[in-house]
């Protein structure tokens, strides 16, 4: 009679060889695709999901993302800082206070700090105190009242790699529109055992998911990607370690970048010499063949509204209820400025301005 032992081997060893040849437990992002979506389309301005679908769900969580893509969102937007122990996540806030139920956990009250951010003094929580093991503890809420509130203290905040296999994991072709958010404050307060920088860390999880390629390459269409910030010292840092399309951000014109706290504004940046060269000498390509964001604060206090600059001139306005006469000059102030760069081939395409609820040509 055969041992029992003798009996088990063999069934175990079958055991082993049909779990390496399955799929695994844990699938890579993207994993469970063939190559076989359907492609990003580009007959048309893209469709940019600012932070997911945050009028219904909270703002850069799973569920709003993956509401967006249903939706038939072309790109999924996300702010990235990082946690006390340097893990990337997707907030937008510096501090916890305003999406976070923070003030319902008594085990953190003595995490409050007053920080400078961009010249200004800012008391609240901040997620450069938590490790991602406290921030995953949180659950996030609307920031607005007038917003969906139905789905309050839901979802918790995710990491940049979690925000990435959102778009990779879609059954389509999704992009991704990162923005590497406040860059000084988080190189001022995290430290990596390797000595690298927020900006170094960004990039090797973009490389790790293979997301590479200038804007409208092969390889780019496959994982098509933005990279944008309102640092445009963080993207001359980054310009040499991936041909990725670098976005720089303009806020409104008296506010200083969030790289320097001199004074240095986003005005003083759109003149010509300092235009010319970010345009022509580390930002290079994709400011000039590419896209350009400028942001305008609204007035009333809404989203910022944020214009996409499209290689055919295509601006499309978020969030803006009504494109107000005063955002005009704005706009075409900037025109001229791009045009001043092309080429003739470049000077007589039409230009068509879209805003969320009005098209005007």
């Amino acid at each position: 009679m055969a041992s029992p032992s003798r009996c088990v081997f063999p069934f175990i060893f079958m055991l082993f060889l049909v779990g390496c040849s399955s799929r695994s437990l844990y699938p890579l992002p993207n994993r469970r695709h063939n190559g076989n979506r359907q492609p990003l389309q580009t007959f048309r301005p893209y469709n940019i999901a600012h932070r997911g679908s945050n009028g219904e769900i909270p703002e850069e969580t799973t569920a709003a993302y993956k509401r967006a893509i249903e939706e038939g969102t072309d790109f999924i937007e996300t702010d990235i800082l990082a946690s006390k122990d340097g893990v990337l996540i997707s907030f937008h806030d510096v501090y916890l206070d305003d999406t976070t139920d923070i003030a319902e956990h008594e085990e953190f009250i003595n995490r409050k700090r007053t920080y400078e951010v961009q010249g200004s003094n800012f008391t609240g929580y901040f997620v450069v105190d938590f490790t991602l093991k406290e921030l995953k503890s949180l659950r996030v809420k609307q920031r607005y009242p007038f917003r969906d509130q139905q789905y309050n203290g839901k979802f918790s905040i995710i990491t940049f790699e979690e925000f990435i296999s959102i778009a990779l994991d879609a059954d389509r072709i999704v992009g991704i529109y990162p923005e590497m958010k406040n860059p000084v404050f988080i190189n001022q307060r995290v430290k990596w055992p390797d000595g690298k920088k927020f900006e170094d860390k960004f990039v090797e999880i973009l490389k790790k998911y293979r997301y590479r390629g200038s804007y409208m390459s092969k390889e780019w269409l496959k994982q098509p990607a933005f990279i944008q910030s309102f640092a445009p010292t963080s993207l001359l840092y980054i310009s040499n370690q991936t041909d990725l399309p670098k976005i720089l951000l303009i806020d409104d014109v008296n506010m200083p970048t969030q790289d320097t706290n001199q004074g240095a504004s986003f005005v003083i940046l759109m003149l010509r010499k300092h235009y010319d060269y970010l345009c022509l000498s580390h930002i290079g390509k994709s400011l000039q063949t590419n896209i350009l964001i400028l942001s305008k604060n609204i007035s009333w206090g809404l989203d910022r509204g944020r214009i996409h600059w499209l290689p055919h001139l295509t601006i499309i306005c978020e969030n803006l209820l009504i494109l107000l006469p005063e955002h005009m000059p704005v706009i075409f102030r900037c025109i001229r400025t791009l045009s001043a760069t092309r080429t003739s081939s470049y000077t007589s395409t039409s230009v068509k301005i879209h805003t969320k609820n009005s098209i005007t040509g």
